[in-house]
């Protein structure tokens, strides 16, 4: 046990702790620089404190390695990384993302202009979507073979009827009222959804977008193992902790947790933008 990295981890942590409690309850806690400073300064005080305990204690490098070995390993495995993102990230759980997210709009609005659809759709679709991925990932590989358009077929299973739910709830959103004024107007279906229904339902189009943005690179990672060809972020993870290389599990951990963040901010900004009418993206 080395008492020196213990010691340095709790007086850090103690330092950055009244450091952003300062910050979080100053005057100026509401300005655009302190809101990036509180979750900058929270972020690496883990990975300080996190480096400190394991060299402390000195935890084996199967159990947890410390964030320097997995940068050490990030740094070294960049080309194989590159690879493994591609494959899981942007042919897997993009198009995934896109054809189910895609198809359960087009499905949302059939499904308005349906009652039949509406009481025996939903009902079935909420027990699909019930369904373990670890049950429905094995049948779809083998369904749809072993590259990437199992994993892809995997997250459109993932992501539609979560997307689905969430886009008949927003078109059912308008009131009496709002509805009234466009009949008034003598404004058919088509006009009454793109100018009234369609607009109302971004919120909730918007909810099941950001909500889909992890299913979809949970799904494609999960899926790639029961079956994926030698390169995908599943495929890694699995066989390098078969091998004990935990650094390089963490390594893809870390590509799979910015890829998602930053796919989640790709999307919550693009919903600012779009419904910056709405209360929720005002002041």
């Amino acid at each position: 046990m080395s008492w020196g990295w213990l010691i340095f981890a709790l007086a850090f942590w103690v330092a950055t702790f009244t450091l952003n409690v300062r910050l979080a309850n100053s005057k100026n806690s509401e300005t655009r620089a302190i809101g990036l400073a509180v979750p900058i300064i929270f972020g690496v005080t883990i990975l300080v404190v996190w480096e400190g305990v394991v060299r402390g204690l000195n935890v084996p490098m199967v159990i947890l390695p410390a964030p320097s070995a997995i940068y050490a390993k990030f740094v070294t495995s960049v080309p194989t990384l590159w690879e493994d993102f591609v494959q899981t990230f942007v042919k897997g759980a993009l198009t995934g993302y896109f054809i189910g997210c895609g198809s359960a709009v087009i499905t949302a609005v059939l499904i308005d202009r349906s009652q039949f659809l509406q009481r025996g759709l939903l009902p079935v679709g909420n027990f699909i979507a019930a369904l373990p991925i670890v049950g429905t990932a094995p049948i779809l590989v083998m369904w749809f073979g072993f590259d990437w358009q199992s994993k892809a077929a995997v997250v459109v299973a993932m992501v539609f009827f979560p997307m689905l739910v969430n886009t008949v709830q927003g078109l059912s959103s308008t009131t009496a009222m709002q509805r009234d004024l466009m009949a008034t107007y003598h404004a058919n279906y088509l006009q009454t959804l793109v100018k009234l229904r369609l607009p109302a339902a971004m919120p909730f189009i918007f909810n099941g977008l950001k909500i889909s943005t992890t299913l979809a690179l949970i799904g494609a990672i999960v899926a790639e193992f029961f079956g994926s060809p030698i390169k995908g972020m599943g495929f890694r993870i699995s066989t390098e902790v078969g091998k004990l290389g935990l650094d390089m599990v963490w390594a893809e951990i870390t590509v799979a947790a910015i890829a998602g963040s930053a796919f989640y901010g790709v999307v919550a900004l693009i919903e600012k933008g779009v419904t910056f009418w709405h209360p929720s993206q005002r002041g």
